[in-house]
């Protein structure tokens, strides 16, 4: 998603305290009414709020999968997916804090703007990047575990999920870099060679790439589940995984395929997009701030009344599927021999 030229659009439009008469004729022109900076304002302030919420629960989960709980392979791609997910929060509250500034400040236009503007785009788009390929390469990295487990155990690199995250960030900020110098506002309105090729590819990697392996390794886990849920409990990593990909999927693509429409005038790019603007920021956010709270929900023991920490929580989350099925049976064991036991005392 190109925000370079939401925020040019944001910028330049009147959406600010009108002063005079024609401020408020631009406006009627517009579709927006002369209080519209407030509403987009509040819409700001609970956006900020929400990277707040989201902001914890993946500091939260960083900690303890760092420095609290044994890592494993799928801990690794969920430490670099926590600090994705953290970073693109922290970003976009610098960029709704410069908007904020645009709509009710005094100097909305103050010195450096630009360049910061720029600077916080790249790695905006750098972290939401790197959390969709990450979320793309766990699943594919189960799928496969489940569709071939023999070879998947003997020929998988001991340090893979370092060397693929090391690669995805690599993909991100590369491809973060070329979207935000190769095709700034300008050249997105006169659709140059340069920017429609950037847009292709960010388009392809997205839609045609990602979407397509995120959805059949999550039906693949999904199918899996429904053969082993008769036999004991699924594994709590497989319900993370469809869960996150589904999020994903209906908080973030839908808007990366309407940038791409966008860019070939098959969607209007007036003011109104402001309002497109804040709908995207809050479905990405969403997608951000979730993830850790799906797998404190999915890890939680519910049927235990007994207190469970959030490392206890965490720890059942992202166990192997080998010992969490280990723990489903020594469960059923000791629910059958508590059953007998109260049998026989009967």
């Amino acid at each position: 998603m190109n925000t370079s030229v939401m925020n040019a659009t944001i910028m330049n439009t009147t959406i600010t305290n009108a002063t005079d008469q024609n401020d408020t004729l631009d406006y009627n022109a517009s579709g927006y009414d002369e209080y519209a900076y407030i509403h987009f304002t509040v819409a700001s302030v609970v956006a900020l709020c929400l990277c707040v919420f989201g902001l914890v629960g993946n500091v939260i989960v960083f900690w303890y999968l760092c420095f609290k709980i044994q890592r494993n392979k799928y801990t690794v791609y969920i430490i670099h997916l926590s600090t994705a997910d953290a970073f693109f929060i922290i970003f976009t509250g610098l960029l709704l804090m410069v908007y904020i500034n645009t709509f009710i400040g005094d100097v909305p236009d103050f010195k450096g703007k630009e360049s910061l503007l720029l600077f916080i785009e790249i790695f905006y788009d750098t972290m939401q990047y790197a959390g969709m390929y990450i979320l793309t390469t766990i699943s594919m990295e189960r799928c496969i575990s489940v569709l071939f487990p023999i070879w998947y155990q003997c020929n998988r690199p001991h340090n893979l999920s370092s060397i693929m995250c090391t690669a995805v960030w690599i993909l991100a900020s590369a491809e973060s870099l070329l979207e935000n110098l190769a095709c700034t506002p300008q050249a997105f309105e006169a659709q140059t060679t340069e920017c429609t090729a950037v847009e292709a590819i960010t388009f392809v990697l997205a839609i045609g790439i990602c979407l397509p392996l995120m959805v059949i390794s999550s039906l693949t886990l999904l199918i899996k589940i429904q053969r082993t849920i008769r036999l004991h409990y699924p594994p709590k990593l497989y319900i993370i995984i469809i869960t996150a990909v589904l999020v994903f999927i209906l908080s973030v693509l839908p808007f990366n395929f309407l940038w791409f429409l966008m860019y070939f005038r098959l969607v209007s790019t007036d003011l109104q997009t402001v309002g497109l603007f804040f709908a995207t920021t809050y479905c990405t956010l969403l997608n951000s701030t979730i993830n850790p709270y799906i797998y404190f929900i999915v890890g939680k023991k519910w049927k235990q009344k007994s207190h469970n920490s959030i490392q206890e929580a965490l720890q059942r989350a992202f166990r192997e599927g080998e010992e969490e099925n280990d723990d489903s049976k020594s469960t059923k064991t000791n629910n059958t021999s508590s059953q007998s036991n109260l049998t026989v005392a009967i």
